[in-house]
């Protein structure tokens, strides 16, 4: 019954700053994610896994390949009232864009009104996780708080960086935005309980949050710093354990999988997450399927030559989209994704490269993000000499991961 009523609201307009030079003209949900995905079809697939179809993404900064990707991708028939649709920022509340995450639900509050759900859904966009959002549903309306906040246990020396919930018989007391010293968890010292950034409201309460927040000019209006804060200090938040959602065809290894890509070095790592042998996130899981749309009508991956002492193309501990071609080059740990080129006596080690990019023959790619269509040169090299890269203006991050802009020619 619940599902009939609920709402759900992803938040896609964030800049993305940490992820330059990858979100310089796209919003950071729009960055390629493990090949042909994009960040933001994690999020929505967990939400139509759920059984939640109606769906409305909030985008702000450099929204257009986000918005079209969510109208191509995840068109709904509208024959049973389900919709995923991308809402720009439209200044209805004046003549400015999006304060913060609570603003920009609050200027989005007609689409309530439209909707009239009993529950409302809320999450980000550009996080990595598999999460059955029902069962959220259904323990915060058994609770009976107005508000209900996903916690994720967190070791405890990460306290630092994350925003910790300290609860009690199931409502939170406090939240501690990155503490300097924090308390483990009773039944577990060596974790903290860790806000997600993921919540369900009562809708009649969240409107009243939002209106209050709107009118108070010294807010942020953001949702975990002002919102959130609101119904704890009424003692009307709930916390749920993220340890406690049971993802149909999870495994021990991947279960309560999260990761923040908040950063490149994240992105990265969470990228090679997905290409080990036992895969720490698994996308095998057809129970829980990660859903996108191809662009166009991509034919097979292929792999040519087979001279073994001369050159023969091959990927190892990689994935290889449709529309690659191997092409007597060489790949190994690495995400190669659609209509990428690998010429011969090429190698790429350890790296992401995505759409239309071509390795030119000899070219040597390790430990490095290629944006969409860059060209290595025959006999370039790029992610092995690092002052090299940063003296041609490339990123290089701190664990040493070279990424090169969208359109570059990378030279010998």
């Amino acid at each position: 019954m619940a599902k009939k009523h609920v709402l759900a609201i992803v938040l896609a307009g964030g800049e993305g700053k940490r992820l330059m030079p990858l979100t310089e003209d796209r919003a950071k949900p729009a960055v390629p994610f493990g090949g042909h995905y994009r960040l933001i079809d994690f999020a929505l697939s967990n939400m139509v896994n759920s059984g939640y179809m109606k769906v409305v993404v909030l985008t702000q900064y450099k929204s257009h390949s986000l918005d079209r990707h969510v109208t191509k991708t995840w068109y709904m028939s509208p024959l049973l009232g389900n919709f995923v649709a991308p809402v720009p920022a439209q200044q209805r509340r004046g003549p400015h864009w999006y304060l913060g995450s609570a603003d920009a639900i609050y200027q989005s509050l007609n689409i309530v009104e439209d909707e009239r759900p009993d529950y409302i859904v809320i999450i980000g966009a550009d996080n990595i996780y598999r999460m059955d959002f029902s069962q959220m549903v259904e323990h915060h309306i058994a609770s009976g708080l107005p508000c209900t906040v996903a916690g994720i246990r967190q070791p405890i020396e990460l306290a630092p960086a994350l925003g910790v919930i300290d609860a009690q018989d199931g409502v939170v007391r406090n939240f501690f935005e990155k503490p300097a010293h924090a308390e483990g968890l009773a039944d577990d010292p060596t974790k903290v309980l860790a806000s997600m950034g993921n919540y369900v409201f009562t809708t009649q309460d969240l409107v009243a949050a939002l209106r209050e927040d709107a009118a108070d000019p010294a807010s942020k209006h953001d949702m975990g710093g002002n919102i959130v804060p609101w119904f704890v200090e009424r003692g009307a938040c709930g916390v749920y354990d993220f340890i406690d959602n049971d993802v149909p065809g999870s495994t021990d290894r991947d279960r309560n999988y999260w990761r923040d890509v908040g950063t490149l070095d994240a992105y990265y790592e969470a990228n090679m997450d997905l290409i080990s042998v036992h895969p720490v996130f698994n996308l095998y899981n057809t129970d829980w399927p990660t859903m996108t749309q191809l662009e166009g009508s991509l034919p097979p991956a292929k792999f040519v030559y087979g001279e073994e002492h001369s050159r023969m193309g091959h990927a190892v501990d990689s994935f290889v989209s449709p529309g690659a071609i191997i092409s007597g080059g060489e790949v190994y740990h690495s995400i190669v994704s659609p209509w990428v080129y690998v010429h011969s006596w090429a190698q790429v080690t350890d790296s992401v490269i995505m759409h239309h990019s071509r390795i030119g023959r000899h070219a040597i790619v390790a430990k490095a993000i290629l944006d969409k269509g860059v060209i290595v040169e025959e006999g370039a090299v790029v992610g092995v000499d690092l002052e090299h890269d940063r003296a041609r203006g490339y990123t290089v991050t701190e664990s040493g991961i070279t990424v090169v802009p969208k359109g570059t020619i990378v030279t010998r």
